[in-house]
């Protein structure tokens, strides 16, 4: 009898000493909504239309699933896997794909990086963060260079950043 007393005392004052367990089992995340990942794509690909480029559009969630595939009628057959490959590089590094590319020319990263699946070494995949929380990426291929598709993405950022920031 001492014994179970004992035991059910040592865990009263284990759960005590544990304040939040419930807490510790769970995770709390802010994720992109469809609607706003559909606005987003829709305002780059306006965008690179209004300059002629027909391109491929992607965004992905923060768990690298994509969200949105916008591709124009003209662009090129490998647009929309190197957009997703663009968004996918930027949300693994967390770091626009133009600037990881400019990492791995500089030594900074090791060029072996490059030959991971799905990683590329092209502008035009950006990161989607909001009050320094992680949301997701958008990838735009098929303008007339990597500079480009990264003016697409960057417009249709700024086409929901008010929807993104709190």
């Amino acid at each position: 009898m001492k014994i179970a007393l004992s035991i059910a005392a040592l865990t009263v004052l284990l759960a005590a000493g544990t304040p939040g367990r419930a807490e510790e089992a769970t995770v709390t995340y802010k994720s992109l909504a469809p609607d706003a990942a559909l606005e987003l794509a829709k305002a780059a690909l306006s965008t690179c239309r209004a300059h002629g480029y027909q391109v491929a559009v992607v965004v992905l969630d923060r768990f690298g699933q994509q969200l949105v595939l916008l591709r124009d009628q003209y662009a090129g057959l490998p647009a929309p896997r190197i957009a997703n490959d663009k968004a996918y590089t930027a949300l693994s590094f967390r770091a626009n794909s133009g600037d990881f590319a400019k990492q791995i020319q500089a030594g900074q990263l090791s060029s072996g990086l490059t030959k991971l699946p799905h990683v590329v070494t092209l502008p035009g995949g950006l990161v989607i963060e909001a009050g320094g929380t992680l949301l997701g990426a958008i990838g735009v291929a098929g303008a007339s260079g990597g500079d480009k598709d990264e003016e697409c993405a960057k417009a249709g950022l700024a086409a929901i950043r008010d929807k993104l920031d709190f």
